[in-house]
């Protein structure tokens, strides 16, 4: 990781230290369970890390709006578990071995007790919602949480399809990431009583940010190291996941180009990896997502310029520009 990367992440987590440890406090206490191996499970998921970017979204936009009160943690926590479940879930359905650097608990543990302690992160998240009594709350996790659904069901229609067109792609997105990246700056602005146009615009933010994030994760999987992004680079291609630079390529590339990428997306081959990563790179695919992703950064951006200046408003700002210049 470059050193302004290391500094901006250090910054944005110097800035709301004392509440992600806060948040972090939640999640260990809601965690627990009777049953061992949800204990044993939920632990190895949490622990594993990764950067909290949406728990971290619901503390900076409310903080931004002078938030003075805890239910942010809380709020923070369930968008944590969501996603967490959400995880647990796409790695069985993806037959993932690798996420963060570590194997995943589908490989450790087996499938049936990942999709369970995922049923268990879901069902404890809305425990927690329904004890903040806002209807208002509800409303938007309830639907965020719907939205993925449909976006894991619309990615799996998806799968070893090579005809998939980029608005096609982008739904998926929408629903499948960028969704709960859109509800947790919502949630933000919603505790602080900002206006329902506030809340519209912390949830643009969210949206675009998420998809940003996500059109570089696309990109990470051809061009990105192993050890950096804490997966197995070509995952993509080997689940017949056909994202965006190889949406580009089939639109754009040459007729054996075309060929070799529709049958790669068929099969689910990886073994042409390197033939296809040789054409990624000199058709301008991955350029041309890596565009993609700076526009929706900032659009993000835009979306919160009437956000009081304050340090918390600066840190959402560089996380626009973190999420496109990140190499893990």
């Amino acid at each position: 990781m470059s050193a302004a990367h290391k500094n901006t992440q250090n910054s944005i987590a110097q800035t709301i230290a004392a509440d992600m440890e806060a948040v972090n406090g939640v999640i260990r206490r809601k965690l627990h369970s009777e049953v061992s191996l949800v204990n044993q499970i939920a632990e190895y998921i949490i622990s594993a890390g990764g950067k909290r970017i949406r728990p971290v979204l619901v503390v900076l936009v409310a903080n931004a709006y002078s938030y003075q009160g805890e239910a942010h943690h809380e709020l923070a926590a369930v968008v944590e578990f969501i996603h967490t479940a959400t995880l647990l879930h796409d790695d069985v359905v993806d037959e993932s071995s690798m996420r963060r650097g570590r194997q995943t608990a589908n490989a450790l543990f087996g499938n049936a007790a990942s999709v369970l302690v995922g049923d268990f992160l879901y069902s404890r998240a809305f425990q927690m919602m329904v004890s903040l009594d806002n209807m208002r709350i509800m409303q938007i996790l309830s639907d965020a949480t719907n939205v993925i659904a449909e976006g894991e069901v619309l990615q799996l229609l998806n799968m070893h399809n090579p005809d998939v067109s980029q608005d096609s792609y982008l739904q998926v997105i929408r629903s499948k990431t960028a969704k709960l990246f859109e509800a947790a700056a919502q949630l933000g602005a919603l505790i602080s009583g900002a206006s329902d146009a506030d809340i519209d615009a912390a949830g643009e933010y969210g949206r675009s940010l998420g998809t940003a994030f996500q059109l570089i994760d696309d990109v990470l999987d051809y061009a990105g190291d192993a050890t950096e992004i804490g997966k197995n680079v070509g995952d993509d291609l080997r689940e017949g996941k056909p994202t965006l630079p190889l949406i580009y390529l089939m639109e754009n590339g040459t007729p054996e180009q075309r060929a070799l990428v529709r049958s790669c997306i068929e099969q689910g081959d990886e073994q042409h990896f390197d033939a296809i990563l040789a054409a990624i790179t000199s058709s301008g695919a991955l350029d041309y997502t890596r565009r993609e992703a700076e526009v929706a950064a900032k659009r993000a951006a835009d979306a919160i310029v009437s956000l009081p200046e304050n340090q918390y408003k600066q840190s959402l700002l560089d996380l626009c520009t973190f999420a496109v210049d990140r190499n893990h």
